[in-house]
């Protein structure tokens, strides 16, 4: 076994001692705790891990193992848009279904100090889990080498690979809006981005640009909206503002909404004029005017995939195998056209 020796720089936490072990973190805990049904290899794997680590366990780390409160803990960030929301209401459901039940912190802003409140909060309910489903890149950085002592599973679609995360594979769902424009003849593509700092947004702007330059078509500047219509109102003002492109992929249904009047109060129609390809397939996008060509995003099967990911680590002693990224689905109405 070969492992990092605790950095030298970095204090050794029980998630690094159950990464190195290969096996999940209550597994470790109960081999702190000197528990039972550990097969004697794992407990040696998990005792060498520690030596190599010279991990140093929490009072938090030994003690939280032996409370069994059926119960999970959630934190939320942000509005409480389509997505998430029904992400949120999935993993209750799927909790319920497991004879779990679940705390749930929703917090509209991503900080720090609000976020840590919040996981500290939950670990004093006992809570054996938690769940984080966030858009904002500050808020998983938040808990980058934080031991908590219970697992923590991220709903998130940041773009590095975490042994704990569930996701939709924005990048690939962007690629995918662009392919349908460009099949149909187009090749002055706008997008319209969410705000910075926003994983969601930035794989989708990163979709968007890989695909236009492996096509050989121009990559003009991005308009940045923050995921409301009035500011994919603006952002279309803006966009017009350098002309009137052939096609238009946004990064919301919501921003497409305004988009659309902007359109709308140029004189310009839809898909006559520009084609429109959103993204979320809220359910009021089939009943815009024109109804509008999005990017499907199956937000029940990840609350099932994040709580699907919590019980594997809860009742298997083996590091978990969390599945593979799903992908948006195109789906096609009236607000595109073939050139």
């Amino acid at each position: 076994m070969s492992g990092n020796g605790g950095d030298r720089g970095r204090v050794a936490t029980i998630f690094d001692v159950a990464r190195l072990a290969g096996v999940s973190h209550q597994t470790v805990s109960r081999v702190l705790n000197d528990l039972p049904n550990v097969r004697t290899a794992t407990r040696e794997r998990v005792e060498q891990a520690i030596t190599e680590l010279r991990y140093v366990p929490s009072q938090a780390a030994r003690a939280l193992v032996t409370r069994r409160s059926r119960t999970i803990g959630l934190v939320a960030t942000g509005l409480p848009d389509f997505g998430p929301a029904s992400t949120v209401r999935t993993v209750n459901e799927s909790a319920r279904d497991a004879g779990y039940a679940v705390i749930t912190m929703s917090l509209a802003d991503a900080e720090v100090p609000s976020l840590r409140s919040a996981a500290e909060m939950l670990i004093r309910q006992s809570v054996e889990a938690m769940v984080l489903v966030v858009d904002e890149r500050a808020a998983l950085a938040a808990f980058d080498g934080w031991e908590l002592g219970v697992p923590l599973v991220a709903v998130a679609s940041d773009a590095r690979r975490r042994a704990q995360r569930v996701t939709i594979d924005q990048c690939e769902g962007a690629r995918a809006a662009v392919s349908h424009l460009l099949e149909l003849g187009h090749r002055d593509i706008r997008h319209i981005a969410g705000p910075e700092g926003s994983m969601d947004a930035e794989e989708r702007l990163r979709g968007w640009r890989e695909r236009l330059d492996e096509a050989g078509a121009p990559v003009r500047p991005a308009v940045r909206g923050d995921w409301s219509p009035d500011s994919g109102f603006r952002a279309g003002q803006q966009l017009l503002a350098d002309g009137v492109p052939g096609a238009v992929f946004v990064a919301s249904d919501q921003m497409a909404v305004g988009l659309l009047h902007a359109l709308e109060a140029a004189g310009l129609r839809v898909p006559d004029d520009v084609s429109v390809v959103g993204f979320d397939d809220i359910p009021e996008a089939a009943h815009f005017s024109p109804p509008l060509t999005t990017m499907s995003q199956d937000f029940v099967g990840l609350g099932q995939d994040a709580m699907a990911a919590v019980l594997a680590i809860l009742q298997d002693e083996q590091s978990p195998q969390y599945p593979e990224p799903r992908v948006p689905q195109l789906v096609l109405r009236a607000s595109t056209r073939r050139v």
